[in-house]
């Protein structure tokens, strides 16, 4: 790709240069480029060798070098300004408010420590798991696991017991760190309930939890069942301590593993995505620094939880490198009211807002109303992470969100690849934004797009995103399975007796004319129709097109002449009724949108997706109800209401066609 195969106006051309001389430089000398890139962070010990390929798809980074990653995020900082520095405003769903600066974080930090060393006696790569809400405790305990060695593994905190556990086994993890409870919706979850039960149920598969911290949630005295022995009040141990204390932080080799953090596969069993001190440290640090330019007085906001890689790496790990000042949330992002999130943005002068196009579609479907009640002239930069974001809704979102003049940073990556691999850098060289794509892929990620002969594909060809060289970043395996590792991302494309290795994240994605990447999600959600393969996300996109619909989810229903077909599930923007003809446009806006062949066999109007409490929609569960296949695990699911109301749906459906079968053979 070159400046002149990118026709755009001359204004742009010193940035598109610019972009196109660090990629080049990046992809030409990877090993000079990060080595740069990582003597910017403080290391005990300088590496011997930035990469080590001798034995892949086990690629390590910085071999030899040892380090710390709360030195970078904590310690550098406390003897400069930033100690002083807001690193946190939180802000729990009930309106109580905490402001932590950096030097509270540091202390509180080494508190916790000593408190998880000496009291529980967590050692070097023990693995700790963290069951905890979204209070400030949470990157406490990641950063205090962190600085003493241990090996950390969250557990978002609306899973199941039975997901716990699985996790807590899977781990063999001894020690948990765990809270009283938290609120959501004006309702207290008694997490310490789910926790008990879920340490129940690892031990019944053979795996003790020895120890349980808990923290107590400011507010909800909650009576809670403490096992003599074995659970610990978090505040009780910690009132020992003195504010002064100091834990030396533990010496990491670059290779050893910083944390687990387990994401779903296609098979019912959870993958521990397994992420190296040294690579992940350098490669969150200035990934972030190239997506978000990130300035003295920016506040942050990342709409989402820590228990997500866009938690950890973007509310914990590289803003703190940074020395950024955070927003930190507890509860829903509409509740009590529709523009809590925008009086949140307003009150803390948010200047960058990072989210899911799950929650931006869910804010576009309470209207423009609720945002232009608050001034977000703070905001400079928005982001979007989590799943393709589909050019109608990233219109919205830069009009009235952004009030049509701030950039989206929209990004692609995955838990796997632990930050943006694809995405714009607004501060560093600005290039012309196209409402949907993630742009170009960042100086260091050698990205492609393949067709299914492992060929790149032509320019406007579907295809799989891969990625053709390692980065510091990138998984170092999955924890106890390493052939599953290498069966699930290294197996499609690779060559090994060539020695070509290839990253496949099971993504499908376009290259257009100007080199720009065009996610369309997830490999694996495709349908067959008439022997045309059509994504998911391109049917639901098309969908998104009526004014009516705020969201939209699509699966493939058996069809006994063109194998799969489209059903559609749809919840309407306020001010809209279901009807058949609401129906019949929809299916029109999609014959017009898209194809005919891509028009949904039924839409059925509800009122909820079916989610996971991350945002994420549960298409599997649709497509259970329509097949009758058994629902398989729920444990994710935020609202089982919402599969119910899809049941009732799908049967009145059933019922509408075999009225029509009995009309037509002369039976009514």
């Amino acid at each position: 790709m070159t400046e002149q195969a990118l026709p755009f106006g001359e204004k742009y051309y010193p940035a598109i240069k610019k972009l196109m001389e660090i990629r080049r430089r990046s992809l030409e000398d990877p090993i000079s480029f990060w080595d740069e890139k990582a003597r910017e962070l403080i290391w005990f010990r300088y590496w011997d060798k930035v990469l080590d390929d001798s034995n892949p798809p086990f690629f390590k980074w910085f071999v030899g070098g040892v380090t710390n990653i709360t030195v970078n995020a904590l310690d550098k900082w406390m003897k400069t300004d930033v100690k002083n520095k807001v690193a946190y405003y939180w802000e729990g769903e009930p309106g109580d408010r905490r402001v932590i600066s950096y030097a509270d974080l540091y202390r509180e930090v080494n508190r916790m420590a000593k408190v998880l060393r000496e009291d529980l006696g967590v050692k070097p790569d023990d693995r700790v798991v963290i069951y905890m809400p979204m209070i400030p405790e949470l990157p406490v305990a990641l950063l205090a696991t962190a600085r003493i060695g241990g090996i950390h593994s969250v557990v978002f905190s609306g899973f199941s017991p039975k997901a716990l556990a699985d996790r807590i086994v899977d781990a063999k993890a001894k020690v948990l760190i765990t809270a009283d409870g938290y609120y959501r919706r004006g309702k207290v979850i008694n997490l310490k309930r789910n926790a008990d039960e879920g340490v129940r149920i690892a031990a019944e598969q053979g795996v003790e939890v020895e120890k349980v911290l808990v923290v107590r949630r400011g507010g909800l005295d909650l009576d809670v069942e403490m096992k003599e022995g074995r659970d610990f009040f978090y505040d009780e141990l910690a009132k020992k301590i003195p504010d002064n204390v100091y834990v030396p932080p533990e010496p990491r080799k670059s290779e050893d593993v910083l944390f687990i953090l387990y994401s779903s596969g296609t098979t019912g069993k959870p993958k521990g995505i397994m992420h190296s001190v040294g690579g992940y440290m350098v490669w969150v640090y200035w990934s972030f620094k190239w997506t978000w330019d990130p300035r003295p007085d920016d506040i942050m906001w990342t709409l989402a939880d820590i228990g997500w890689i866009t938690g950890h790496t973007y509310i914990v790990y590289a803003p703190l490198m940074h020395g950024m000042t955070n927003v930190m949330y507890e509860g829903a992002p509409d509740y009590p009211a529709p523009d809590r999130v925008w009086e949140m943005v307003e009150r803390y002068r948010v200047t960058i807002f990072y989210t899911s196009p799950t929650a931006i579609r869910l804010f576009r479907k309470y209207g423009d109303e609720w945002v232009k009640k608050h001034d977000l002239s703070s905001i400079r930069l928005l982001g979007s992470v989590g799943e393709p974001i589909n050019p109608d809704v990233w219109k919205w979102y830069y009009e009235v969100i952004g009030r049509g003049e701030t950039p989206i940073v929209d990004t692609w990556w995955q838990t796997e690849t632990g930050a943006a691999m694809i995405a714009p850098a607004p501060g560093i060289a600005l290039v012309p934004l196209k409402p949907g794509s993630a742009t170009f892929p960042l100086p260091g990620v050698d990205a492609d797009v393949f067709n299914d002969r492992g060929e790149p594909a032509k320019p406007g060809e579907k295809g799989y995103i891969v990625i053709k060289k390692p980065w510091p970043g990138m998984l170092i395996g999955l924890w106890g399975d390493p052939q599953r590792y290498i069966r699930t991302y290294w197996q499609r494309f690779s060559k090994p007796d060539q020695g070509v290795w290839i990253y496949y994240p099971a993504d499908y994605a376009v290259k257009d004319e100007d080199g720009y990447f065009w996610l369309l999600g997830r490999a694996d959600e495709v349908l067959n129709v008439a022997g045309h393969r059509l994504g998911t996300t391109e049917i639901e996109d098309a969908i998104l097109h009526h004014p009516a619909v705020a969201e939209a989810a699509v699966v493939g229903i058996p069809d006994p002449v063109k194998g799969e077909v489209p059903l559609a599930v749809v919840v309407l923007r306020e001010g809209y009724r279901p009807s058949r003809e609401l129906e019949e446009e929809i299916k029109k806006v999609v014959r017009e949108v898209l194809s005919p062949i891509a028009v949904p066999a039924r839409v059925l109007f509800v009122n909820k997706l079916p989610k996971t409490r991350s945002g994420k929609i549960m298409r599997r569960l649709i497509k259970a109800v329509a097949t009758g296949a058994p629902l398989g695990d729920v444990s994710t699911l935020e609202d089982e209401a919402s599969v119910e109301e899809i049941k009732r749906a799908w049967e009145e459906f059933k019922r509408a066609i075999e009225e029509s079968e009995r009309i037509l053979r002369g039976e009514a």
